[in-house]
C-alpha cells in the first residue's frame, strides 16, 4: 500500500524528481500567483527553466481584469504551452483597435468594461502538447488531449483529442461508454494512496478492472 505521508510530501515539492530538474509540480509553483492555480500532481516540463511558467506561459495576466487560469489535477503540460488571459484583448468593434487609454499622456477615457471573454479552465487528467496555445474563455474538459502547436479557440469536451489552428476535434480518446464511467468515478478526487494503488488499472485499457477496484475499495 502506498504510504500517504510519502505521497503528501512528494506532491508538495516544486521539483519532484531530482534527476529531472526540467519538471515542476504546478501547485506549489503557483501558490503565490495572483491569477492562476493548479491542482495536485499537475506538472509542467521545460528544458529551459520550468520555474518561469507563471511569468512566461501565462500571458497578459493583468490585475485590472477579473480572470483566472485554473488547472485541475493530474495534468501534463509540455514545454512552450501558453495560456492567454484577457489583458491582451483589444476592441474589435471600435473605429480603432489601438489601446489609447493605457497611455495616460493621450488622455483617452478608460473603456468600460475591457474586453473579457472569461478565464481559462483546464479539467483533470488533461495533456497539453508542446507549444499549444489556449485562448481566453476556453474550458477544457477532463481527460482531453491538446495536440502540439494547436491553437484552442473554443471549449473542448471531456476526452476529446483536438489539433490544428484553430483546433478541431479529431477523435475521442476512449469509447463513449468508458468515458461516461470515468466521469462518474471521478478517480482524480480519490485519496492519493488509492490513485497510486489503482495505477496499474489506470494505465490499462480495462475499464471493468478499474470499476472493480473502485467497488472493492468503496470508491464507486
Amino acid at each position: 500500500m502506498p504510504d500517504p505521508v510519502v505521497l503528501e510530501a512528494l506532491k508538495a515539492k516544486t521539483h519532484p524528481m531530482a534527476a529531472a530538474p526540467s519538471m515542476v509540480f504546478l501547485k506549489p509553483l503557483l501558490a503565490d500567483h495572483t491569477k492562476a492555480e493548479a491542482g495536485d500532481w499537475s506538472y509542467y516540463h521545460d528544458s529551459r527553466d520550468p520555474t518561469r511558467f507563471g511569468q512566461d506561459n501565462i500571458r497578459y495576466a493583468f490585475d485590472f481584469i477579473e480572470d483566472r487560469l485554473i488547472i485541475g489535477k493530474y495534468c501534463s503540460i509540455a514545454e512552450g504551452a501558453s495560456f492567454l488571459l484577457n489583458g491582451g484583448n483589444h476592441f474589435a468593434d471600435r473605429l480603432s483597435s489601438f489601446p489609447f487609454a493605457i497611455f495616460a499622456e493621450m488622455e483617452a477615457p478608460a473603456p468600460t468594461p475591457w474586453p473579457n471573454r472569461g478565464g481559462i479552465s483546464v479539467g483533470h487528467d488533461v495533456w497539453i502538447g508542446w507549444g499549444a496555445t489556449i485562448l481566453p474563455g476556453v474550458s477544457i474538459g477532463h481527460g482531453a488531449i491538446i495536440a502540439a502547436q494547436s491553437v484552442v479557440t473554443r471549449n473542448v469536451a471531456p476526452y476529446e483529442v483536438v489539433a490544428g489552428n484553430p483546433a478541431e476535434v479529431k477523435k475521442l480518446r476512449l469509447p463513449e461508454h468508458d468515458i461516461a464511467q470515468l466521469l462518474a468515478l471521478n478517480w482524480w478526487d480519490w485519496p492519493d494512496e488509492a490513485v497510486a494503488q489503482a495505477g496499474p488499472h489506470l494505465m490499462s485499457q480495462d475499464i471493468q478492472a478499474l470499476m472493480a477496484f473502485a467497488k472493492a475499495h468503496g470508491l464507486d
